[in-house]
């Protein structure tokens, strides 16, 4: 089904996936308005977006997801809403409250508008991380959504994450202002690589300061599944048309599902090396230190760290449920994404891997200038 003619609010619109989104938006459909919300909304990127069409309204909200106000009049008159606006954070460098508001509060008082200012269809941007892996590093391969899995998240991210998804799927079915229901659907992302992801920038700086090596923290054998980031913004457009149709909307709604592709399930060590590696990067054959080893000195650095708190606030770069994440293999089906919502990836591995290895190829000699400025 065609979105042609609506208004739809993308959450989180200035970030790595908000953008991927907004530009496939404007691609694929017709819509009568796209309202970009986020912290800060240039308008040379509005005006960028707006000479990509002559048929969409393109509008800048900016705000914080945690102000009810700014809410309001970004979802009034919209009919459709992507929530994709979210911190992260897996080494304790963030304030847990900070985490829960704006990843649980925000969700929250986002549902509250869309039910105040009629918004019929969400559809939430999750994590792989609200399913695990937990902390006894329980494998899982190949699973879906209906892959039995004990869990107790430990980041505090995974926790507001989770959190944030239960409101979203609970929300499914409450009724309107103006009489309607709102419809309700979760997706969960594996790891997202692709242009403009800041993790794998911060991987190759790390290389770039080992002499164009990078660092061994995921064994090989730990395979998970990442997920290009133009294939995730097509899920959630698939998503949001499957809600804009009767048919599918009480069959999806009020459901999760996760979000991979083609890509070859890899560690995520490894999955550096694959798009690094045309750049003249190595790799580290084993652990820098034994795994038994790395727990003991993560457990250390973690009671220092609390010792600390109350005078100096430290992140250590690698803590245990971190080292664990890294070294568990944790991988997921899009089979039911494909049934359900008609999710096919629109782009192959290859394609994938030559775009963002020549993006990186094109973040490579800015990342080491910065860095030979640093130690001069």
């Amino acid at each position: 089904m065609s979105l042609s003619g609506e208004v739809c609010l993308v959450t989180g619109a200035c970030g790595f996936l908000g953008r991927r989104l907004v530009k496939l938006l404007l691609e694929e459909e017709r819509l009568a308005e796209i309202r970009l919300l986020d912290k800060q909304v240039t308008p040379e990127h509005v005006k960028t977006l707006e000479d990509c069409t002559e048929e969409t309204k393109v509008s800048a909200f900016e705000g914080d997801i945690r102000d009810s106000d700014v809410l309001r009049r970004a979802c009034h008159g919209a009919s459709i809403v992507f929530h994709i606006a979210s911190l992260i954070d897996v080494t304790g460098a963030v304030d847990y409250s900070e985490l829960y508001g704006v990843n649980v509060k925000g969700t929250q008082l986002l549902l509250e508008a869309c039910v105040q200012e009629n918004v019929v269809s969400l559809v939430y941007t999750s994590s792989i991380e609200v399913a695990g892996p937990n902390s006894n590093g329980d494998p899982v391969i190949g699973g879906d959504e209906d892959t039995a899995y004990t869990c107790s998240l430990k980041f505090p991210y995974s926790r507001t994450k989770k959190e944030a998804e239960a409101l979203t799927l609970k929300a499914h079915g409450e009724v309107l202002q103006n009489g309607g229901r709102l419809a309700t659907v979760a997706l969960r992302p594996m790891y997202i690589y692709g242009e403009g992801c800041r993790f794998l920038l911060r991987h190759m700086a790390d290389g770039i300061r080992n002499q164009q090596v990078l660092y061994r923290m995921s064994a090989p054998e730990a395979r998970v599944n990442p997920v290009y980031v133009g294939n995730v913004a097509l899920a959630h457009l698939q998503a949001a048309r499957g809600l804009g149709d009767a048919r599918k909307r009480s069959r999806i709604g009020g459901n999760f599902y996760y979000v991979a592709d083609d890509t070859p399930p890899v560690s995520y060590c490894d999955f550096n090396h694959a798009v690094m590696s045309p750049l003249g990067f190595r790799i580290q054959d084993k652990h820098m230190l034994p795994l038994p080893l790395l727990y003991v000195i993560c457990f250390l650095l973690e009671a220092l760290r609390v010792l600390l708190r109350p005078f100096v606030r430290i992140a250590p770069p690698l803590n245990r449920q971190l080292l664990v994440m890294l070294n568990t293999p944790f991988s997921f089906s899009y089979h039911k994404a494909r049934r359900d919502l008609g999710y096919a990836p629109k782009f192959t591995w290859e394609e994938a891997h030559r775009r963002t290895v020549d993006w990186l190829a094109s973040e490579l000699p800015r990342e080491r200038e910065e860095i030979w400025a640093k130690k001069a």
